[in-house]
């Protein structure tokens, strides 16, 4: 038998994906460094790096990937925050994931192929697949 999540975690854990996605870096980065997981996800497998990247947040990505999050973590679709970032042109984002080391050819989709589909040639030069 499984035991309920208890309400109090799953209110902190609600209140640090708020903060990726807010881009509230200074907090954000405060939780991790006093233990909060940096590869934490959510319900549909976003971490943390996905949520602030996906809304654009380039400071805050920076900030979970010095403290060794996943760049390239992608969610239970198999969405990565590279990709994620493309698809929400999201520039900034997109340099601080790549000088992250995120790979473009991760995921599915990738952001190469995300990038095709949107027809978005600088950022399939940016990517070496142009």
């Amino acid at each position: 038998m499984t035991e309920a999540p208890d309400p109090e975690v799953v209110e902190l854990a609600t209140k640090i994906f708020d903060l990726a996605r807010q881009g509230e870096t200074e907090t954000l980065a405060a939780y991790v460094d006093a233990g909060v997981p940096v590869n934490l996800t959510n319900d549909r497998g976003d971490s943390l790096v996905m949520l602030a990247a996906y809304h654009g947040h380039a400071a805050a990505v920076r900030a979970l990937l010095e403290r060794g999050a996943d760049a390239d973590r992608a969610n239970d679709r198999g969405q990565t925050p590279l990709a994620g970032a493309v698809f929400k042109g999201e520039d900034e984002v997109i340099k601080v994931l790549l000088g992250g080391g995120a790979d473009p050819a991760a995921g599915t989709p990738s952001a190469v192929d995300t990038a095709r589909m949107f027809g978005k040639t600088d950022l399939l030069e940016l990517f070496g697949a142009g």
